[in-house]
């Protein structure tokens, strides 16, 4: 009887390179912060890297063709106060990227479309909601401008990038840090990685979990979780013994593993990336020199060992080209951005074919940069599928339109409600607009120069001026939203004060 001892399939044999050092990036300082993200994030127009910098947070945005040595004066993206932890590219615009930082904002910025020229310190929008550091940040796969943070406070925020807001906050569901998030194919549930070592399935928009596995990997080091095209969910951990492993589980039913693989003993973090137009999954490891690649299949044991790409220089974090990307006249199936402590080498890893032809079964139909949904939809409960392209005859990136948002403001409605309990008699005699924004600004002026607002940098002024639409004259020093929330009394009470006085 015959008996197949190699498991046939078309990546076997993978193999990875390195590319020459002029098409590197050189003389970049990479982050030092000990966070285990992957300080760098890939589109096919621009690579980001998270860099060293003082007085700050910055990150460096770099066209794909500037490669070689970069001047120590080009160009950063710095408008954080702390220490940048996580980038990610919106993958419905090229030129929006999104960071989170120790400063506990996230930050949306729009990069020009030919790169910087100058630095980049004013976002196109600020998000505060987070009370710590905010280490995850991603974007929804189908939905418009729809945006998740997760930070140290254990706290994950969904946010409508389009209007600034924080609409679901998902509290009580981690008691400890949050390892990592991840929206499943059609952005309708996430999966997440705490350090109570219990991976959860969650709904967001009906906020609950539907799947959780307490234990998953019982090791103390990080653990890390992401969701696969078939709704299975592939985890990264530590055994009891600090050994090294990779499990697959049903969300469905999370009490058993469907397959667990023990790897080795080393104790960097195991980041995942996964490929679900060939659902192959890459794991580099943080302080390895190797990137390993296994094949997701539907026969045991499930989870298939192809091969490992190594390197002589260890990596401090990785980026990951998206499909659309990639070289097809060459058969490349991914590119890895390796950083080493200053360098940033790109690894492609190909497969070996005679024919020059159009290769469909390595390139399946994969997702574009069109999104499914607006996000309003998204949260009215709606979702949609990544709508597919062809990369048949190579993808052409278009024109991306600017990332435009439409902040409601919050003094508004608290102002509307104060003058509806005065009664319809005070109604007529209300002022116009621009004097309730002065009044109001003069208030908090005073609230402030009184000690009854604790608040006082410049970033927050920033923001307050920008919510009024104010110039900056030295003399508002509210610090933020939140600040100008707690402090809405001592304000309000100030504005009626002065009406009166009028």
């Amino acid at each position: 009887m015959f008996r197949r001892v190699v498991r046939a399939s078309k990546f076997r044999h993978v193999f990875g390179q390195a590319l020459k050092n002029d098409q590197c990036y050189d003389d970049i300082r990479v982050s030092r912060v000990t966070w285990d993200s992957s300080f760098c994030a890939v589109n096919p127009k621009f690579v980001a890297i998270i860099i060293e910098a003082s007085g700050g947070g910055a990150f460096l945005v770099l066209p794909l063709n500037k490669s070689g040595r970069i001047d120590k004066a080009y160009p950063t993206v710095c408008g954080h106060t702390g220490p940048v932890l996580d980038i990610d590219w919106c993958p419905h615009n090229d030129q929006v990227i999104a960071s989170g930082s120790e400063d506990c904002t996230v930050m949306v910025w729009q990069i020009p479309e030919n790169g910087l020229v100058t630095g980049l310190s004013e976002p196109v929008v600020a998000l505060e909601g987070h009370s710590k550091r905010v280490g995850i940040i991603t974007w929804h796969p189908t939905a418009r401008n729809v945006l998740l943070s997760a930070g140290c406070d254990n706290l994950i925020i969904i946010w409508n990038v389009g209007t600034g807001e924080a609409m679901i906050q998902l509290e009580d569901m981690h008691p400890d840090v949050i390892f990592s998030a991840c929206w499943n194919r059609n952005g309708s549930l996430i999966c997440t990685a705490c350090k109570d070592k219990t991976i959860r399935v969650i709904d967001p928009r009906k906020e609950e979990i539907v799947g959780e596995k307490e234990k998953a990997h019982e090791g103390a080091r990080p653990m890390r979780a992401i969701f696969l095209s078939d709704g299975n969910v592939f985890t990264t951990g530590f055994s009891r013994m600090s050994e090294r492993q990779l499990a697959l589980w049903n969300p469905q039913a999370m009490d058993e593993a469907i397959s667990v693989h023990e790897m080795d003993t080393s104790n960097g973090v195991l980041l995942p990336f996964y490929d679900p137009d060939t659902n192959v999954v890459y794991l580099c490891g943080k302080g390895d020199s190797s990137i390993r690649y296994f094949e997701i299949t539907d026969e045991a044991p499930f989870v298939h060992y192809l091969s490992t790409f190594t390197t002589k220089e260890p990596q401090r974090g990785m980026g990951y080209m998206p499909k659309r990307g990639l070289d097809v006249n060459k058969c490349e199936i991914a590119r890895f951005y390796k950083l080493h402590e200053r360098k940033c080498e790109p690894i492609i890893m190909t497969v070996p074919r005679k024919s020059d032809l159009f290769q469909d079964d390595l390139y399946p139909d994969t997702a574009g940069p069109d999104c499914a949904i607006e996000a309003e939809d998204w949260f009215e409960g709606k979702n949609g599928e990544p709508i597919l392209i062809s990369l048949k005859n190579g993808y052409v990136p278009g024109k991306n339109r600017d990332l435009k948002v439409v902040k409601k403001n919050i003094l508004d409605n608290k102002l509307s409600k104060n003058t509806e309990k005065r009664g319809p008699a005070n109604k007529s005699a209300s002022p116009t607009p621009s004097r309730v924004r002065t009044s109001v600004c003069l208030s908090v002026s005073l609230a402030c120069n009184h000690g009854r607002l604790g608040c006082c940098s410049a970033a927050c002024r920033r923001t307050m001026l920008t919510l009024w639409g104010l110039r900056d004259t030295g003399a508002l020093h509210a610090c933020s939203v939140a600040c100008l929330q707690r402090s809405m009394p001592a304000g309000i009470e100030w504005m009626s004060g002065l009406k009166r006085h009028h």
